[in-house]
Parts: C-alpha cells; structure tokens; sequence
C-alpha cells in the first residue's frame, strides 16, 4: 500500500531453494522493492516458508506420459497453459494456433488467419480470456480464449515474431 493506494508487482523466487536463508531474502525483497514495507515482513515469512515447504513437498513426484495429441497437419513450435491449467494452446508451422481441454485433449478452437508459421503464443494471465499469436507474418493477433473471435491484428513489425507476452499487471 502507498498514499492509500494498494499495489501489486511480480517477484521472482526461481531461485529459491532449502537452504535459503528466509531472514537475508526478505531483507532483501525489502531494500529493493518500495512497494514492501516492513509491516509486511510477518506476511513475507509465512508466505516464503509455504512455499518452500511446498518445494520439499513435490521432491519425489512422477510423472508420466498422459496423452499425444495429434492435430496439426505440421510441428509445433510452442505451447503455454492458461492459470488454472485447464486450457493450453499450441502453435504450428500449419499457421494455426489450436485451443486444448487439458484433460480430455479435445480440440475446443481452431484460431486461423495468419499468413505463415504461428511461432510465439500466450494466454493474458492471471485473467485467460484473452490470446495472442506471433508470426513469422509479421503480424500478432489478439483473440477471445473462449469463442476464437479475432479482436485485433497488430502491423508493423520489420521482422518475424518471435517473442511476446502480455503485461501480467494489467488486463
């Protein structure tokens, strides 16, 4: 909070393992960042020491092959889920981006338009209601994640896309 005015920011723990020392992170996290203050160093503990309790948790998990799925007509060259990881869509030199029901693996949407391979792909989490694609077209399309509508297609680029993302603190 700051000037009445609750704000949010991403910090990434990637590195975080179980021998991190949980008091110099958070001194840390709160040098760096004006956002988190003091006051909230309780709450930051609680919150690193759950997720490294969930880290030695998942040590020894399996996994194993759930299912193949076999519906583009080329390679893929990309995969993301959407947040609750009931979605996932994939990209293809077909030119195609296809949206996926992650436990029965049924095709939902078929999202066509792009003129050459469909490299780069995301979902706007936390939200999954939107997608976008990025083509060696040169071009990015915005679609609805649930109907496949086409919102917009972004010109201009001079090169092939090949990397992009929506800014996880807005919409």
């Amino acid at each position: 909070e700051q000037n009445g005015e609750l704000k949010q920011k991403s910090i990434d723990f990637l590195d975080l393992h179980p021998d991190t020392d949980v008091d110099v992170l958070i001194s840390q996290i709160l040098a760096q960042e004006p956002l988190v203050t003091e006051s909230r160093r309780p709450q930051l503990v609680k919150l690193i020491q759950k997720l490294l309790e969930k880290q030695e948790a998942n040590e020894n998990r399996n996994f194993w092959l759930f299912k193949i799925l076999r519906a583009h007509i080329l390679p893929l060259t990309n995969c993301a889920f959407n947040k609750s990881g009931d979605r996932f869509i994939t990209g293809s030199y077909d030119r195609t981006c296809k949206v996926w029901d992650t436990t029965s693996g049924e095709e939902l949407l078929s999202l066509e338009g792009h003129k050459n391979v469909v490299y780069a792909i995301a979902y706007n989490n936390p939200f999954g209601d939107k997608i976008i694609t990025g083509s060696f077209d040169k071009t990015c399309k915005i679609w609805n994640a649930l109907t496949g509508e086409l919102y917009h297609t972004l010109r201009g680029h001079a090169a092939e896309i090949v990397c992009l993302s929506f800014n996880p603190q807005s919409t």
